[in-house]
């Protein structure tokens, strides 16, 4: 007898184009503890919505990519996450969206969702404090704004490893 999984929580994330994905893909497994690194490079706009929103999530995300162009987006600076680093990304019209999809969803977000959002792709994580502020201040000595490119969003399931992927939303 097949059983089907348990609903699992959803995450939200932008997709970058190939050659952005590329360059975060390649910082990550750079500089990423490996045994810990279990995704690609990822820009997180939610971290846990209830698989019970599912089908008004695919409306809204629909809605927000069909036909729509992509917003444009900025690699801004770096980000000291403590015991990590993490590349600061400024899209106003993604902010516009995360913004419209959390107002929707208030109610059901989690302490995490509903605070202030900060846009970032994590290229290392738990690791000591003292090499992650090193890593930041090698990578601050060659940095250069640039715009990266935002190719839509994306639905995720997390069952605790690896995320299963829902369902890709590109713009126009």
């Amino acid at each position: 007898m097949n059983v089907a999984p348990a609903p699992a929580p959803i995450i939200v994330t932008a997709l970058f184009g190939g050659e952005d994905q590329a360059f975060f893909d390649q910082m990550r497994a750079k500089h990423f503890p490996p045994e810990r690194d279990q995704l690609a490079a990822h820009l997180t706009l939610f971290h846990h919505l209830p698989p019970s929103l599912s089908p008004e999530l695919d409306r809204r995300l629909a809605q927000v990519t069909r036909g729509v162009p992509a917003p444009g987006a900025r690699l801004a600076g770096l980000i000291d996450l403590g015991r990590g680093v993490a590349f600061r990304i400024e899209s106003p019209g993604l902010d516009d969206v995360r913004a419209a999809l959390a107002d929707a969803f208030l109610p059901l977000l989690t302490p995490q969702d509903s605070v202030g959002w900060r846009p970032h792709v994590t290229i290392q994580n738990k690791v000591a404090p003292r090499e992650a502020r090193s890593l930041k201040a090698e990578l601050e000595r060659g940095f250069r704004p640039r715009d990266v490119r935002l190719a839509g969003l994306a639905s995720w399931s997390y069952r605790g490893g690896p995320w299963e992927a829902i369902k890709a939303y590109k713009f126009a």
